[in-house]
C-alpha cells in the first residue's frame, strides 16, 4: 500500500532545503483522511522548527484534484455501524482543525499547489498558506449543504470577511474558479497547470537569503514570473449586480426565498437549485456562522466549528446527507425537517451545545 502523504526534501544551491508534501490518494481525488492528516501534520511540525527548510510546497496526486474533501465517508459509515456515540467525527474534525490551525499559523512561506477540485477539507489546506496558487483547471467550492454539514475547517472565519459574497458561497456550494479565487483573496497566485515542477525546479534553484524573513518576499518574486493572464472570467464578478441583489435580504427566511429563485444566468440557477436541493438545517446553520465568524478569532471560529461538526454527526442531516451522496449514491436525502419553516431556533441550539468539559481545541 502507498503512503498516504508522500514527503520529499529537495536540496538546494546553497545548502537549504525546500520539503515537499503530496497528498497520495489519487483514486479518492485525494480526500482527507485522518491517516493523512496523522503523519502530515508531525512532518510540518518538523519542518517549521528545521532551519534548513526555507519553504513548504503542499499538493496533491494526480492533475484532477489538489483535495476534495474530507474523508466523510467515513465518518457516516461508523455512525451508523457505531451509533451517535461514536468518536470517529471528534477524532476526525478535532485533528483536521489543528492542522489547518497550524497552516494558518506556520513560520516559513507555505505554498499550495491548488489545481483541479478544491472543495471543503481542501480549501482549509490552501486558505492558511502564505502562497495559494490556482491554475486554470482550478475548481474550488464549499459544498456542505449537499450533505448536512456547513462550510467548516474555517469556513466561519473566512467567508465571514467576505461580506455578502461569502455569505452567497456558503449557502449555495456554487462553484467558483481561479479568477474568482483571486478576487477573493482564496488564491493569492497563478499559474499554469503544467508550470508546476518547472517552479519547483526553480525554487530549488533560488540563491536563498541568510535572513529567514527575505524568504517570503523570495517566493513571491519567483511566482509572479508565472502569473497565467488566460484564465476564465471571474463568475462572481461577472453576477455580482445579481448576487448584491439576492443577499440583500435582513434576515433568514427573506434570504433563503431569495437565494432559491430561479435566474436566468445558469451559473446563479444552478447554486439556487443546490441551496434548495441542500439541507435546512444546514442552511439555517450557515447563516448563523456567518454572522459569527465577523466577530470571532481564528482560534474560537475552530473551536465553535468543532462542537459544530460533532453535533451535526449526532443529529440526522449530516450522516443522511453523506449516506444520499456518498455511500448509497441515491441522491435523495430525507432532511429532517424537510422545510426551513419546520425548523425551531431550540434545534438549532442544541448543535452548538459543547460535549466537553475540556475542549479538545481549548489550547490552540
Amino acid at each position: 500500500m502507498n503512503d498516504v502523504v508522500l514527503f520529499q526534501e529537495l536540496a538546494c544551491a546553497n545548502g537549504k532545503r525546500i520539503g515537499i508534501a503530496q497528498l497520495n490518494s489519487e483514486k479518492t481525488l485525494n480526500a482527507l483522511s485522518l491517516a493523512m492528516i496523522r503523519v502530515l501534520y508531525p512532518q510540518l511540525q518538523q519542518w517549521a522548527q528545521d532551519d534548513a527548510i526555507v519553504a513548504v510546497f503542499l499538493q496533491g496526486a494526480g492533475e484532477k484534484a489538489f483535495c476534495a474533501g474530507g474523508d466523510v465517508k467515513h465518518i457516516c459509515l461508523a455512525v451508523r455501524a457505531n451509533g451517535i456515540d461514536d468518536t470517529t467525527a471528534e477524532e476526525l474534525f478535532a485533528a483536521e482543525y489543528r492542522l489547518d490551525y497550524f497552516i494558518h499559523c506556520f513560520p516559513k512561506p507555505m505554498m499550495v499547489w491548488a489545481t483541479g477540485i478544491v472543495m471543503g477539507g481542501g480549501i482549509g489546506l490552501l486558505c492558511g498558506a502564505s502562497h495559494r496558487i490556482v491554475t486554470e483547471t482550478s475548481r474550488l467550492a464549499m459544498p456542505e449543504i449537499s450533505i448536512g454539514l456547513y462550510p467548516d475547517v474555517g469556513g466561519s472565519w473566512f467567508l465571514g470577511r467576505l461580506g455578502k459574497v461569502g455569505l452567497f458561497l456558503g449557502m449555495t456550494a456554487a462553484n467558483i474558479n481561479a479568477q474568482d479565487a483571486l478576487n477573493i483573496n482564496l488564491a493569492n497566485f497563478s499559474a499554469q497547470s503544467s508550470q508546476r515542477q518547472a517552479i519547483i525546479d526553480a525554487l530549488t534553484a533560488i540563491d536563498w537569503s541568510n535572513d529567514s524573513t527575505e524568504h517570503g518576499q523570495q517566493i513571491t518574486q519567483l511566482l509572479s514570473q508565472y502569473r497565467y493572464s488566460a484564465l476564465a472570467a471571474s463568475q462572481l464578478e461577472t453576477h455580482q449586480a445579481e448576487i448584491e441583489q439576492r443577499t440583500s435580504a435582513t434576515n433568514f427566511s427573506q434570504l433563503y426565498q431569495q437565494l432559491t429563485a430561479p435566474s436566468e444566468q445558469t451559473w446563479l440557477n444552478k447554486a439556487a437549485q443546490t441551496l434548495k436541493a441542500g439541507s435546512p438545517t444546514s442552511a439555517a446553520l450557515i447563516y448563523r456562522q456567518w454572522q459569527n465568524g465577523q466577530q470571532q478569532s481564528l482560534a474560537d471560529c475552530f473551536r465553535q466549528e468543532l462542537i459544530l461538526s460533532v453535533q451535526c454527526a449526532r443529529h440526522a442531516d449530516f450522516i443522511e446527507g453523506v449516506r444520499a451522496l456518498l455511500v448509497d449514491k441515491d441522491q435523495n436525502p430525507q432532511w429532517q425537517p424537510p422545510s426551513i419553516a419546520q425548523l425551531s431556533e431550540a434545534y438549532l441550539d442544541e448543535h452548538y451545545q459543547s460535549p466537553w468539559a475540556v475542549h479538545p481545541l481549548a489550547d490552540l
